[in-house]
């Protein structure tokens, strides 16, 4: 990820979009070595839609943390936020060749879910960098129980969508670790309902466009 000082907020805002669209993986894919288990037709929709949810997530993951980043006031933890930022990335590649492998396609969304999230993300960090990192614990939070449930009910066959799955979320798991033991302020619970109400419709909408 570029250094935000450098550049103006256009400037950072274009190239965060264009990373965040069409990045590579920094790490090898987690389901590089499982064998395509057979699906049905109505198996294969159900994988695709699951990871085409999850590669929007990851877009407006890319967008929280590059908002972030690009205005937190702590060189600490802006170094985590990028570092994260990577990890994002990863999730985004590994999401978009599974996509592939399933013969399906990427939210037609996702400038949509990126502007807004990097949006929400600006918003977040000029609180100061404790309200942000406690904005990013609790996203990570609800990640992870969002993944969780994505494992349940996943085809049984579906070996390399769970590999892929399983990885991010023992990654966001430690991205939310890491942003408590940074100082993430708790946030009050209305906050966490209107996240949790805004995800649910960014899934349901992403699940089919």
């Amino acid at each position: 990820m570029m250094n935000p000082r450098k550049y103006s907020f256009i400037d950072q805002f274009c190239m965060s979009l264009d990373q965040a669209l069409g990045g590579s993986a920094h790490r090898p894919y987690p389901a590089l070595h499982e064998k395509e288990g057979p699906l049905t037709p109505e198996q294969n929709q159900h994988s695709a839609a699951l990871m085409r949810v999850n590669h929007a997530g990851e877009v407006c993951a890319q967008a929280l943390y590059q908002g972030q980043a690009l205005v937190s006031r702590d060189k600490k933890i802006r170094e985590k936020l990028c570092a994260a930022a990577i990890e994002e990335g990863d999730h985004l590649a590994w999401c978009h060749q599974r996509l592939k492998e399933l013969g399906s396609h990427t939210s037609y969304l996702n400038p949509l879910w990126y502007s807004g999230s990097f949006v929400i993300g600006l918003t977040a960090g000029l609180w100061g960098d404790k309200w942000s990192l406690g904005f990013l614990a609790e996203t990570e939070q609800q990640v992870v129980n969002h993944l969780e449930s994505h494992l349940e009910t996943l085809p049984a066959k579906d070996h390399k969508s769970f590999k892929v799955i399983q990885q991010m979320q023992e990654d966001e798991a430690k991205h939310r670790d890491d942003a408590i033991k940074l100082g993430a302020t708790e946030l009050p619970a209305f906050i966490k309902k209107i996240m949790s109400i805004a995800s649910k419709i960014m899934v349901k909408t992403a699940a089919k466009i």
